[in-house]
């Protein structure tokens, strides 16, 4: 079983996933990264399949939502830590080792998340769809 699967779930991303995939595959060597195909209509799966073999693709039927998506995508990863990221998220060296080392360290913690900074304006935080009360 692997330690850490990143699942990005993917409507319709080609364009994020060719901007931001680069940088997540070269930053996340110790997980395996996983994209699930929510019923793309534009040229995901085929890009994923023709330039990032290395990425587990699963392919979802038709768009089930964001909820529903990341429900039957996660039926099918083994893992044990789970990393749910948007499409359009880019991460840096480092981003995962400071919130596996704390989840590894206490065994009461059951989510985490890293400090989100705004692309367009990388010293304020992002808030767009904050998930509100303790995780904030």
């Amino acid at each position: 079983m692997q330690q850490i699967a990143v699942v990005i779930l993917n409507w319709n991303g080609a364009e994020y996933l060719k901007k931001f995939l680069p940088t997540l595959i070269q930053y996340s060597h110790q997980a395996e990264i996983i994209v699930a195909d929510n019923g793309s209509t534009d040229n995901s799966v085929y890009f994923l399949q023709s330039e990032f073999p290395q990425v587990r693709l699963i392919i979802l039927d038709r768009n089930y939502g964001f909820c529903e998506g990341y429900n039957r995508a996660l039926e099918q990863v083994k893992a044990k830590y789970y990393v749910l990221l948007n499409s359009d998220v880019q991460v840096t060296e480092g981003w995962l080792q400071p919130m596996y080392a704390l989840l590894e360290s206490n065994e009461t913690i059951a989510a985490c998340q890293p400090k989100i900074l705004c692309y367009s304006e990388p010293s304020k935080f992002e808030y767009a769809g904050a998930g509100g009360g303790f995780i904030d």
